[in-house]
């Protein structure tokens, strides 16, 4: 694909998302349109934006070609912007399970990739909290690129990013940019949001664009947040802290080409640890 833009401007929104859709909906339509307004060429939603809810079962599971996902089309469309749903719940036909879904639109509203969580988050936080989503949730079954204008975009979601094999491999069949829409929980991301953040960064030579939740959601529910834009040499170039709102930094793609040539790490990878077949999507 021809490259047109090398340096760009991208947008992760920060979100208190719960169980009110409507309101959830509101306020990412809010928060996109002053991304936009910020110059924006892609803006990308946190986990879960649509609804959020712990330990039980979804009331708004959607279809890829249902109203919801017609509305993010009419929002890209209207914007003018690349946008990542940074994750839904996706219905499965005859199942009570969902997927964990990212999905990225064109400026025109087209899809161009779709990726479904592969890792799930099982744990027991100390404290009490438990999370089991694989009672909810069907689990992924490959890793996601898709070639843009901006660049080759890869696809993860939250607990994704605690294995490095799935950046590595990402990274060699191409990616320059990695998304993390996540949910952090307040416990974890408090010691390990962010170095693992500058980890896959530093080690695969990507930028990094992690818009997160924040805050209480109901519940035993409390996200983390600290929504940050993480570039090749694992600096954080933006980042906010708490509440709503939108993180803007300009995604340089010569600045990456530049790490890269100083410290060539991805070419001295031993052959035995290569990917397996290029999963690489064009849009």
């Amino acid at each position: 694909m021809n490259r047109t833009q090398r340096r760009w401007r991208v947008a992760a929104i920060q979100m208190t998302s719960t169980e009110d859709r409507k309101r959830n909906l509101v306020a990412a339509g809010r928060l996109a349109r002053r991304a936009a307004d910020a110059g924006a060429k892609l803006v990308a939603f946190p986990e879960n934006f649509t609804y959020l809810r712990l330990g039980r079962r979804n009331r708004h599971a959607d279809g890829l070609d249902g109203e919801l996902m017609a509305r993010l089309a009419q929002l890209a469309k209207d914007l003018r912007v690349y946008l990542l749903a940074g994750s839904i719940p996706e219905e499965i036909p005859g199942s009570e399970l969902v997927h964990n879904t990212s999905v990225l639109l064109s400026p025109q509203g087209k899809r161009l990739a779709v990726y479904r969580k592969m890792h799930l988050f099982d744990v027991r936080i100390r404290g009490g909290a438990v999370f089991e989503e694989s009672k909810l949730v069907a689990p992924g079954e490959e890793p996601v690129l898709v070639d843009t204008p901006l660049g080759c975009l890869g696809l993860t979601i939250c607990y994704d990013l605690r294995f490095p094999e799935l950046y590595r491999a990402l990274a060699l069949a191409g990616a320059e940019v990695l998304f993390v829409p996540s949910a952090f929980t307040a416990y974890t991301g408090r010691d390990h949001w962010l170095p693992l953040l500058r980890a896959r960064a530093i080690e695969n030579q990507c930028w990094l664009v992690a818009p997160a939740q924040v805050g209480v959601h109901g519940p035993r529910r409390e996200s983390h947040g600290c929504t940050a834009v993480v570039d090749p040499w694992g600096r954080v170039v933006a980042r906010r802290e708490k509440g709503e709102g939108v993180v803007t930094a300009d995604i340089d793609l010569d600045l990456e080409i530049r790490v890269r040539t100083g410290l060539p790490c991805l070419e001295h990878v031993r052959p035995q640890l290569l990917p397996g077949p290029d999963r690489r999507r064009k849009g």
